[in-house]
């Protein structure tokens, strides 16, 4: 995720908000600190739903397995995967 300085977002905000709505996310910082999270909303009804595959990949790159915990893992995620996603265009 990109940071950027609130006088940024301030000078920048047309152009920043069209790179969040082309799928960007934007952290917003003031004195360096990071104050707010600009983020794409998805679908056009809230809060996206999914993790793309690209994002899981990245966020478990360094994680070491517990072999013994992978049979108890697949069954949570057989739980939590709708076999039949919802129509985007419904």
């Amino acid at each position: 995720m990109r940071e950027i300085p609130q006088r940024e977002l301030r000078n920048e905000i047309g152009k920043i908000l069209r790179e969040v709505a082309a799928g960007e996310s934007v952290r917003v910082t003031v004195r360096g600190k990071p104050v707010a999270e600009l983020v794409p909303i998805r679908d056009g009804r809230g809060p996206q739903r999914f993790v793309p595959r690209v994002d899981l990949l990245h966020a478990f790159h360094d994680v070491e397995i517990d072999e013994s915990l992978v049979a108890e893992f697949l069954r949570d995620i057989a739980g939590a995967v709708d076999d039949e996603p919802e129509d985007p265009w419904a």
